[in-house]
C-alpha cells in the first residue's frame, strides 16, 4: 500500500468531475487500499479519489473511533433523507479549516463494493454527512462552496499563505 498525495484547495483539479468505474479489478482494489492508508495517515474520516487526482467515482470512509469500520463506495448514488442539520465540516484538501455546513441527517447510498457486487447502505448522523461530503468531491464540489464568497476568499488566502510558508 502507498500513501498518496492529497490535492490542496484551490488546486483546479479538485473541480474535475469524476468518471464512473466500469470494471472493478485489482487496480481499483489497490487504489481503494491506498486511499484507506492515505485517509488514516492524514488523519481523516473520508477521502474521494478526486482528492488524490484519480478522477474515478470512488470514496472511502471510516467514521469509527477505532478505525475498524471502513466503507468503500464505487459509483455511489445518493438518496437524501431525513432533516437538514448543520454540522461543522473539515476536509483533507483544506487542512485546518472547519466551517458549519447544512446537510441531511440520513442518506441511502447505492454503490458497488470492492468485489464488484451491488451494495446498499442506509446511514445517519456523521456517516451520512461524510458520505454527502465525499460524493460532492466526485462532482467537483467542495464544502466551501456552501459558504459565502467572502468566507471562501478568506479561506483561499489563508491556505495559500500556509502553502507558501511550507514551500
Amino acid at each position: 500500500m502507498a500513501i498518496l498525495d492529497i490535492l490542496q484547495y484551490p488546486d483546479p483539479r479538485l473541480r474535475t468531475k469524476a468518471q464512473p468505474v466500469d470494471i472493478v479489478d485489482e487496480q481499483i482494489r489497490t487504489l481503494i487500499d491506498d486511499m484507506y492508508e492515505t485517509m488514516y495517515s492524514a488523519p481523516g474520516i473520508g477521502l474521494a479519489a478526486s482528492q488524490v487526482d484519480v478522477h474515478k467515482r470512488i470514496i472511502v470512509i471510516d467514521v469509527s473511533e477505532n478505525r475498524d469500520e471502513p466503507h468503500a463506495f464505487i459509483n455511489p448514488e445518493l438518496q437524501l433523507d431525513g432533516e437538514p442539520m448543520e454540522t461543522e465540516e473539515g476536509c483533507l484538501s483544506l487542512p485546518g479549516i472547519y466551517e458549519p455546513v447544512t446537510r441531511f441527517d440520513r442518506v441511502r447510498v447505492e454503490s458497488i463494493d470492492r468485489n464488484g457486487r451491488p451494495a446498499t447502505l442506509e446511514a445517519e448522523g456523521t456517516l451520512a454527512v461524510c458520505i454527502q461530503h465525499e460524493c460532492d468531491h466526485l462532482e467537483g464540489k467542495l464544502f466551501v462552496d456552501y459558504l459565502s464568497s467572502l468566507k471562501r476568499m478568506r479561506i483561499r488566502k489563508k491556505l495559500q499563505k500556509q502553502q507558501r510558508i511550507q514551500a
